[in-house]
């Protein structure tokens, strides 16, 4: 990964060294699961859930983007999204819906670092190898 790219990744809360051990020093593996992040549904589920009073269908979703951004080393994502799933565990909801805007914004740098690195975030298609001298 060259120098710019990495620069531009972390200034959007990504470890990048972390999730390339992750990832097996992959860069193409990373930048595949990066731009799939772009296409993650959790955020919206969580803002809705949110909305309607839903602590358990918000806690699920919480719980859902909180995965996804600690294996994906998202850091600040990660560690804001920690902090929200434990107010809606403790029945929190005023001070859940209160942490939605960082959990927002830190979506949002990520989500920015990574189109900034990659384009819009299409993902790469799978190369596949030809088949030589088998018959469908």
């Amino acid at each position: 990964m060259n120098a710019q790219t990495q620069a531009i990744l972390e200034q959007g809360g990504v470890d990048v060294n972390g999730a390339l051990e992750r990832f097996m020093s992959s860069e193409a593996l990373l930048e595949r699961f990066l731009k799939r992040f772009l296409q993650e549904e959790s955020l919206p589920a969580l803002k809705a859930a949110l909305d309607v009073g839903d602590t358990e269908a918000a806690a699920g979703a919480a719980h859902s983007l909180k995965g996804t951004s600690g294996n994906l080393s998202l850091t600040v994502l990660f560690e804001r999204t920690t902090a929200q799933l434990a107010q809606l565990r403790a029945g929190d909801l005023a001070g859940a819906r209160q942490a939605m805007a960082g959990v927002e914004e830190a979506h949002a740098a990520a989500a920015d670092a990574i189109r900034g690195a990659w384009g819009e975030g299409k993902i790469p298609k799978k190369k596949t190898k030809a088949r030589v001298g088998r018959s469908p």
